[in-house]
């Protein structure tokens, strides 16, 4: 086992979790945030799981995975939005808990995570369907296009399983209000994609055929 992997990733899994337990905890002002505590559950277990699968099985992967130093400037912007909607998204969230300002019923809550945890499988599969996937731009050496199982539906499957995972993600926090900033989320997605296709066409060998081929970005029929 990679020791320096292991504890690089158990470093930044435990820094997530405490990070997003005091943006939702401390603006909720309150540990009986049950929504933020189902929440917490639904993303760090399965995180906590695959990320012990990839250290195990695929150890690149992880390690690719790990990695957030973006070359691109565009998507040093990009990350930077990101950033920017989780960080108000959460806090909204938990002022909504505080304050009481819209209650979403439970049943509605209950859905978004069935929903969540779906695009958790779809997005495990990506991963491997894909072992060269990585969190910032870049084709790495021997990299082939993957164009068989999801890769053959749309060309980005990740993105769209991170889509379904963070537009369910106010929902189960329960706050309506943290859903519309997180809908400017396909927005961002949509910058991404276009830089990244643009790299992916320059640099990855057989990338201008595989688009002919697959034509659908993230929804099928739709873009």
């Amino acid at each position: 086992m990679d020791k320096r992997l292991f504890m690089g990733a158990l470093f930044k899994f435990i820094l997530g979790f405490f990070i997003v337990g005091a943006l939702l905890f401390i603006s909720a002002g309150s540990f009986e945030y049950w929504n933020g505590w189902l929440f917490m559950g639904l993303l760090f277990i399965p995180m906590f799981i695959a990320g012990v699968v990839m250290m195990v099985k695929n150890p690149d992967l992880l390690r690719r995975r790990l990695n957030a130093k973006e070359g691109e400037k565009e998507q040093k912007q990009v990350i930077a939005f990101s950033g920017i909607m989780f960080l108000v998204g959460f806090i909204v969230a938990g002022l909504n808990y505080r304050f009481g300002i819209i209650d979403i019923p439970v049943y509605i809550v209950v859905i978004a995570s069935i929903i969540f945890l779906i695009a958790y499988v779809l997005y495990a599969e990506v991963l491997r369907e894909n072992t060269f996937l990585s969190r910032t731009i870049e084709v790495s050496e021997n990299q082939k296009v993957v164009d068989k199982g999801l890769y053959g539906i749309v060309r980005h499957p990740m993105y769209a399983a991170t889509i379904i995972l963070f537009l369910s993600m106010p929902l189960i926090l329960g706050s309506l209000i943290s859903f519309v900033i997180f809908l400017v989320y396909p927005i961002i997605i949509a910058k991404r994609i276009k830089n990244e296709e643009a790299v992916l066409e320059k640099d990855l060998q057989g990338y201008s055929e595989y688009k002919k081929k697959v034509k659908y970005k993230i929804i099928p029929f739709v873009w």
